[in-house]
């Protein structure tokens, strides 16, 4: 048998793929939920005798028909003496033991055989006994079953399982054929570079080629996108890479990602791309309820899955948010899961940071092979670094224990005596206070990382056994479970933050310094390639996103003349104490301006409260010194917090150039409408910035101060002004996106006027 290519997986996700069944339930209900519970499988081990073995790597070598599979794993335990080994396979579960029968989980089986097979092959084993050991997590039972398998038998076993999962191989690798000879083929697509395009992309290429980060600062309207995705596409060709994630933190740029490979495609290019979509965004139904008494979708989710993956990879190649869609509704499954499903096969995965730096939610099954040949491409990097904030703290309040207290009393006594304990700690530390309505402290609370760990317990026997309530239970489960995987995390670049009030109590472990945990949640990928056009000062960015040593960095000149842009500087007071007396002068300005040029302008604010003080008083201005009868003045939009999506893209599709009435966005720094945004043209054609953009004063924010004081670095810097003038960079970005466009750029506040501040601005909105 001639043997064209190899096929590299892991046991557990060959076997999945194979037997898993059964539907979706968020609510861990046992027959759904067994995982590798590790505390169980250390409790089980020790139980071993001398001779037993723990964690055993195990691989081989598999043919069928022309695909050679190199599968391996890492069985719990071997345990016993030659001639009858046996392979002890553990899995824990919160709910009853009784449930389960020796027939229950085929999957199980082909895990523990599949390592016994392995093993036996490889040590010339004649037979193998086989055994699963089941753990309940909160009475720590026990319940085996077991078998004795012959070689052959097993052999015969393993191949016809892997016979099932072969066409799925098949279309891998006749999908990568075609994607590399696409990728060899493929011209950069567009006539020309753009100046400072092809220095990015070779700086992409080559930090791909040597593993390492690179750290490139590349002004708004290059095309980063392109420049960075089509080398990473041409890495791929050349064998570095099997895949790339493209990460964001906005819809506006997933687009952007999404626009790029559309267009490489209309070129030539054949590669599996698939954009993920937040659940609540992309859910069919009008509740999210991961529940298959409630979604169709995700009944018998597992029984359909492989179907609907094969037929889509068949048919499409960039899978975005329509065409998932398309065939989740055809096969009827959940169109969240299926993307996630999808993202294993694809070449291009393009999704929000939290797939890979977020321990709660991260993509669990890539081994780590996987990852060597991976690149990310982490687009509008300034952001990930207070997202990082967000996904390595974790907070508790007291509320919804007390109503977990009321509402288990009497239904589940050990999930009531749990949230009844949580609460009880809650009110203690409220007496002991004094009445300070905040505290921090540098140590973690060990008393209540107990608590949430017993009360994590409980609640998953609760579920299990099928109390869910009003929807509490769950959200607590899932809040104590991150309260304590942040403890394990917790070290000196953390703080406990406390908020006391009369009616609730709130305690977050926060996480002051990203970096470390960064790099750990990172590690193992071939290149990070992070990018921004607001990167700057780049030393900050790369001390906190984790740089290291050999780690590049890259700053491309803007593409732009410096004629097309008109820098003015008002130096007005909007620092908070003297925003009341600035509220008049702005609005006059913004009507002299558009009175002088009329067109499409955004202005934006600090904050929504000073946004709104400053839109009623040019309001009333505006009112007053527009002559009755005359309809010729600004159209005025304001950006509201809880705007839709359909209500954003409105906001935006009214930014039309030739409209022959001006028009007026007031919005905010750093939300949607601040950054990733493209109005080329006279679709806007100019930008007022009010302030530094300085974060608003806080508790958290001068933690940020103190912490980096002590590192010996500028911790205002850190704490308010790096981010602040981040802000500030990317608002006035959004003017000038081409070489064609002109405007003017408008920043209020008397801080432009001095050095600290001027040397963050870009070169060309100097002088």
């Amino acid at each position: 048998m001639q043997i064209h290519d190899t096929v590299t997986i892991s046991v557990r996700h060959l076997v999945e793929y194979v037997f898993l069944s059964g539907s979706i339930d968020v609510r861990l209900n046992a027959i759904d939920t067994m995982h590798e519970g590790t505390k169980a499988h250390q409790r089980v081990q020790r139980t071993y005798g001398e001779q037993d073995q723990k964690e055993v790597y195990v691989k081989a070598d598999i043919a069928v028909d022309d695909l050679l599979f190199v599968v391996d794993g890492r069985c719990d335990g071997l345990l016993g003496t030659e001639p009858l080994l046996t392979v002890d396979e553990i899995k824990s579960t919160g709910g009853d033991l009784d449930r389960i029968t020796e027939d229950g989980y085929p999957v199980h089986w082909a895990q523990a055989l599949f390592y016994a097979y392995m093993y036996a092959k490889e040590h010339e084993q004649a037979a193998m006994r086989v055994q699963l050991t089941y753990v309940q997590t909160a009475t720590e039972e026990e319940r085996r079953f077991a078998r004795e398998v012959s070689f052959a038998e097993l052999e015969q076993y393993v191949h016809e399982v892997i016979a099932r999962y072969a066409p799925y191989a098949q279309l891998r690798r006749r999908h990568e054929q075609a994607r590399n000879e696409s990728i060899r083929e493929l011209a950069f697509p567009f006539e020309t570079y753009r100046a400072g395009q092809r220095k990015l992309a070779g700086a992409v290429y080559k930090s791909i080629e040597e593993g390492v980060r690179l750290f490139a600062k590349a002004p708004t309207g290059i095309g980063k996108t392109i420049s960075t995705t089509y080398p990473t596409l041409k890495a791929m060709g050349a064998g570095m890479l099997q895949r790339f994630y493209y990460l964001t933190a906005r819809t506006t740029t997933r687009a952007a990602a999404e626009d790029a490979l559309l267009l490489m495609r209309d070129k030539g290019l054949h590669l599996h791309a698939v954009t993920i979509t937040a659940k609540d965004k992309i859910c069919f139904q009008e509740e999210v309820r991961c529940e298959k008494d409630h979604c169709p979708y995700a009944d018998g989710y597992y029984d359909r899955i492989n179907g609907a993956v094969l037929d889509i990879l068949e048919n499409e190649t960039v899978m975005t948010r329509s065409v998932i869609e398309a065939y989740a509704h055809k096969h009827r499954v959940c169109p969240f899961e299926y993307s996630l499903d999808l993202a294993y096969a694809a070449d291009a995965v393009v999704c929000d940071y939290n797939y890979i730096f977020d321990p709660r939610i991260s993509f669990k099954r890539q081994y780590a092979e996987m990852k060597k040949r991976t690149a990310l491409l982490v687009d509008e990097a300034h952001n990930l670094v207070d997202r990082a904030r967000e996904m390595f703290s974790a907070e508790l309040t007291k509320a919804p224990f007390l109503a977990l207290q009321r509402e288990l009393k009497g239904v589940h006594n050990e999930g009531y005596r749990t949230a009844k304990a949580i609460n009880d700690y809650f009110i203690a530390l409220r007496k002991s206070s004094d009445g300070v309505p905040h505290l921090v402290e540098r140590q973690l609370p060990e008393e209540l990382v107990a608590l949430a760990d017993a009360f994590a317990s409980a609640a998953e026997q609760a579920l299990a056994a099928g109390i869910s309530g009003s929807g509490t239970l769950l959200d607590a489960y899932f809040n104590a479970q991150n309260f304590i995987r942040t403890a394990k995390l917790f070290d000196e670049r953390y703080v406990v933050y406390i908020e006391l009030s009369k009616n609730e109590v709130r305690l977050k472990l926060f996480c002051l310094d990203p970096s470390q945990l960064l790099q750990q949640m990172g590690k193992g990928y071939r290149s990070h390639i992070y990018f921004s056009a607001t990167l700057s000062p780049v030393s900050y960015y790369m001390d906190m996103l984790g740089a290291g040593e050999d780690d590049y960095t890259l700053a491309v000149p803007s593409p732009f003349a410096r004629e097309q842009l008109d820098v003015i500087i008002n130096p007005l007071s909007t620092r908070y104490h003297d925003r009341d007396e600035s509220k008049l002068p702005i609005a006059k300005l913004i009507i002299k301006l558009m009175g002088e040029r009329p067109g499409n302008y955004f202005v934006f604010f600090p904050s929504y409260a000073y946004m709104n003080a400053v839109y009623e008083t040019y309001m009333e201005l505006k009112e007053w010194s527009t002559p009755a009868g005359d309809d010729s003045d600004a159209e005025v939009l304001l950006q509201r917090p809880d705007m839709s999506e359909e209500e954003r893209d409105r906001f935006l599709d009214t930014f039309q150039a030739g409209s022959g009435r001006s028009l007026i966005g007031f919005a905010v720094m750093g939300g949607v409408f601040s950054e990733g945004v493209d109005l080329a043209g006279d679709r806007l054609i100019c930008v007022i910035v009010v302030g530094v953009g300085l974060p608003q004063l806080g508790v958290e924010r001068n933690m940020l101060k103190e912490y980096f004081n002590e590192q010996g670095k500028s911790g205002y810097d850190y704490a308010y002004v790096f981010p602040g003038m981040n802000k500030v960079l990317q608002a006035g970005g959004r003017l000038i996106r081409s070489e064609t466009d002109r405007g003017t750029l408008v920043l209020i506040d008397d801080r432009y006027l001095q050095s600290h501040y001027q040397r963050l601005l870009p070169e060309e909105w100097k002088g």
